[in-house]
């Protein structure tokens, strides 16, 4: 069904575009933005969606989630990482299911349609769940099935991801599979090259934890020793396409790693301080070249998918830590956010910002709130102000998944109820 959205105020997000346009008509044929101008008449059966006093922005793109962690929502206050993980994460998922991570992924979907996420980078396993659920509820997703070998079952993990990339890569218009690397401190150096090997064999991104808190950095020096971490980076990612999660404690040489290998990152702040990592120093990141995007991480140290919060606090943090109020403008924190999470999967040239040809991943934004009220600065009170709840309609891959606040075809309440009792 052919779309034209009349008389919004756009934020193409797109270089070559105003920052904001005002009274703007978007037509979408099939998937695809046909046309952007003011007075556009609609075809024959095309669905009108009335924008009038409404924002209408590309789809936020979250780099870094574990979209079948919902269920382990607030379940990690008072755990540093390791301790969530190994005392009680990892020992609940052993016992999961195919259904549950498919339940639990679903819920998640539902989150991001109505926060107004349209791409999701998920980092997780049990990937054909995780696959059915996507479909089923539109989003675009790119996935994995995690590699490490702490646990002794490397080969197992290898196998599972082989079979994902042979049967499913470029079956999906809206799916692209990459390589995941759990991190380098359950990763040894087997993992690590036969990872890579496959990511270049099949021209996929990696993605992977790294260097989130203080400990795993301890516990790489112990499994590469005498390697530092920012030395493994150099000597093995090189030719790789890869987005490094967190990177909170990045040492000095990595900056310089990070440019020279063209490695992107998924800055998670929300988690970062949940679990007491720390703060990234994106400043210093965006300062030497590097393309910084954002994630949530899953529900459990994220404590939810919506990116106007990660949005929030990743200005505020950069402010504060840095003591300079001129950090990181609401604008560019917007491009973290969209375009730049683009960049991050190297899909800038499909998805990120709205122009003609580009996939129609939409969101519409209602700032009529009085928290919004009045509005001086629109970009700042979209990052500083507003909320998943400002998102009245989601549009992906030309397909409308939310209108009005009204779902279009998934059951919240019933899926819902499928997930209460899994853990």
């Amino acid at each position: 069904m052919d779309i034209l959205i009349k008389n919004c105020n756009l934020i193409s997000m797109d270089e070559t575009r105003e920052k904001i346009e005002y009274g703007i008509d978007i037509a979408i044929t099939k998937n695809k933005i046909e046309n952007i101008d003011k007075g556009l008449t609609p075809c024959q059966n095309t669905k009108i969606i009335d924008a009038t006093n409404l924002y209408v922005l590309p789809g936020f793109i979250n780099t870094h989630a574990h979209i079948g962690m919902s269920i382990f929502r607030e379940s990690v206050d008072g755990y540093t990482t390791q301790d969530w993980l190994t005392k009680k994460i990892w020992p609940i998922e052993d016992k999961l299911t195919k259904e549950d991570v498919y339940n639990s992924s679903l819920l998640s979907c539902i989150e991001m349609i109505k926060t107004g996420t349209t791409t999701v980078n998920d980092h997780y396993f049990f990937p054909e769940s995780i696959i059915k659920a996507v479909n089923k509820s539109s989003i675009r997703a790119e996935l994995t099935r995690v590699l490490m070998n702490s646990d002794g079952n490397l080969d197992e993990r290898y196998n599972e991801l082989e079979t994902l990339i042979t049967n499913y890569t470029n079956k999906y218009e809206t799916i692209s599979i990459n390589v995941g690397i759990h991190g380098l401190y359950t990763a040894n150096l087997e993992c690590i090259e036969k990872a890579i090997e496959l990511a270049k064999s099949h021209n996929l991104n990696i993605h992977m934890h790294y260097l989130e808190n203080s400990q795993e950095y301890k516990d790489i020096m112990a499994n590469y020793n005498p390697k530092k971490p920012y030395e493994i980076v150099s000597q093995y990612f090189q030719g790789t396409s890869s987005i490094f999660a967190h990177c909170v404690k990045l040492q000095d040489e990595d900056f310089e790693v990070f440019k020279n290998l063209n490695i992107k990152v998924a800055h998670c702040p929300v988690s970062n301080l949940k679990l007491g990592c720390g703060v990234a120093n994106i400043s210093k990141m965006i300062e030497n070249g590097i393309t910084v995007s954002l994630g949530t991480d899953g529900q459990g140290s994220g404590c939810n998918l919506d990116m106007f919060d990660t949005m929030k606090l990743t200005g505020l943090l950069q402010k504060g830590f840095h003591e300079n109020p001129k950090l990181l403008p609401a604008y560019e924190i917007l491009k973290l956010a969209t375009i730049n999470g683009a960049k991050a999967l190297n899909k800038e040239n499909l998805i990120g910002s709205i122009n003609l040809g580009k996939f129609a991943d939409l969101i519409l934004l209602d700032l009529s709130d009085i928290t919004l009220q009045p509005i001086h600065d629109v970009f700042s009170d979209i990052v500083y102000n507003a909320k998943g709840s400002n998102v009245v309609t989601t549009i992906v891959n030309g397909k409308i998944l939310m209108e009005n606040r009204k779902l279009a075809f998934l059951n919240e309440n019933e899926i819902l109820e499928n997930c209460k009792n899994i853990l």
